[in-house]
C-alpha cells in the first residue's frame, strides 16, 4: 500500500495540539529522548530571519554521537520548513532535549555524511523513501553540533 499525507489542515491541527500540550504542561509533556525503535522529539528555537525574533518548533530527531540529527520535511508538503530557513541564516540555535537546554550550531550535511545519516532514519521510518518521493523538495539532513564554549 503507497503512502499517503494526510490533507495539510490535519497536519496542522496535530502540530498546533502537540505545542499545546508541551505549552500547557509548561514543557514536562512533548518533547523526549530516541529510544531503540522511535525517535525522539526536541524543542529547537532558532533566531528568525526576517524578524530576529526567537522562534520556537517541536522537531524530530536522532542521536548520532553528540550531534543530533533532523530532517526539513515540512510535514511532507513542498518547500523547505521556516525553522530550517532560520537556521540556514542564522545557525547558532537552543535544543531542548528531556529537560536540558543545550547551545547548538546547525549544518546542513553533505553526501556521504548525508547517506549515511539519513539510512539511519530507517531505523524510525521504514518507508522513509517513499514519504520523501512524495516530495519534489528534496529533504534536508541536518546536524545540530555543541556549540563551542
Amino acid at each position: 500500500m503507497a503512502v499517503r499525507v494526510p490533507p495539510r489542515w490535519v497536519v496542522r491541527t496535530a502540530w498546533a495540539i502537540h505545542r499545546g500540550i508541551y505549552r500547557v504542561s509548561g514543557g514536562r509533556v512533548g518533547l523526549s529522548k530516541p529510544k531503540p525503535a522511535k525517535y525522539g522529539t526536541l524543542r529547537l528555537t532558532t533566531t528568525g530571519r526576517r524578524s530576529g525574533q526567537p522562534r520556537s518548533v517541536l522537531l524530530a530527531y536522532y542521536e548520532d554521537g553528540p550531534d543530533l540529527v533532523l530532517m526539513s520535511m515540512n510535514g511532507w508538503g513542498e518547500g523547505h520548513p521556516a525553522w530550517w530557513l532560520n537556521l540556514r541564516a542564522q545557525p547558532d540555535a537552543i535544543a531542548e532535549v528531556d529537560g536540558v537546554r543545550r547551545e547548538v550550531r546547525g549544518r546542513r550535511t553533505d553526501s556521504d555524511e548525508r547517506a549515511r545519516l539519513w539510512e539511519r532514519w530507517h531505523v524510525y521510518d521504514k518507508r522513509l523513501d517513499e514519504w520523501a518521493a512524495l516530495r519534489d523538495t528534496e529533504a534536508v539532513v541536518i546536524v545540530l553540533e555543541p556549540r563551542p564554549a
